[in-house]
């Protein structure tokens, strides 16, 4: 039996954002977990599925019992908020506890905010690490990025992180404050969505243009 970790659309619909061969493969499905109901059920009802003959379970701490599908005989599909599951995501661990069972895990491709960001980014694609959230005290979140800076410039590494919506602009002044002119930093918000938007500058470009974020979703690149 088989997990798949099936990606959701960050914006617009799901015949947008994943391929016919992996809705084929979710439309076959009778068994999922979740990391939020509402959403999860808006995203199978918009591909047609029928909503309430379906068994959906909301991810837990203790995962074990999750797996009860596949222990069954079936297949179970892992579905993420937004984009791809077990990447800044909960279903993490039931795609460990998968394995440590010994059942299969497919992937379906689909799209990830983290590997869209890059992309588009112009920064260095060869060595890059997600970091993940940064500290939300004002003190620990000067000394990560000034950590993160000093390990962008020694290892020619993209730093990528992300934040809650409503702190991105602290975190944007963060930046801007702590990090030498010369720092480029990449600000991808709305990715796949009509009001996406893409934008690398020098840290001494960003504090002349003297740009907000604004809550959205949003990805932050830096390199030194």
């Amino acid at each position: 039996m088989i997990l798949y970790a099936i990606p959701t659309p960050l914006g617009g619909s799901a015949a947008d954002a994943l391929a016919p061969s992996a809705l084929q493969t979710v439309t076959s499905l009778k068994d999922f977990v979740v990391e939020e109901e509402k959403s999860a059920r808006a995203f199978l009802g918009g591909i047609g599925m029928p909503v309430r003959e379906l068994n959906i379970v909301k991810i837990q701490e203790d995962v074990a019992p999750l797996l009860k599908p596949l222990r069954d005989g079936r297949c179970l599909g892992l579905l993420s908020e937004a984009g791809c599951p077990a990447i800044a995501d909960p279903g993490a661990a039931l795609v460990e506890a998968a394995h440590r069972e010994g059942f299969r895990v497919v992937p379906l491709v689909g799209p990830c905010s983290i590997a869209l960001a890059l992309m588009a980014s112009g920064l260095q694609g060869q060595r890059f690490a997600f970091c993940g959230y940064l500290p939300r005290e004002p003190l620990k979140r000067k000394l990560r990025i000034k950590e993160l800076e000093n390990r962008s410039l020694r290892e020619d590494e993209t730093e990528i992180f992300i934040e809650t919506p409503y702190r991105n602009d602290a975190l944007f002044s963060a930046l801007l404050e702590g990090c030498a002119p010369a720092t480029r930093l990449c600000v991808a918000a709305d990715l796949t969505l009509a009001t996406e938007s893409i934008r690398t500058k020098t840290v001494a470009e960003w504090r002349e243009a003297r740009s907000a974020v604004g809550k959205r979703p949003v990805v932050f690149l830096l390199l030194a």
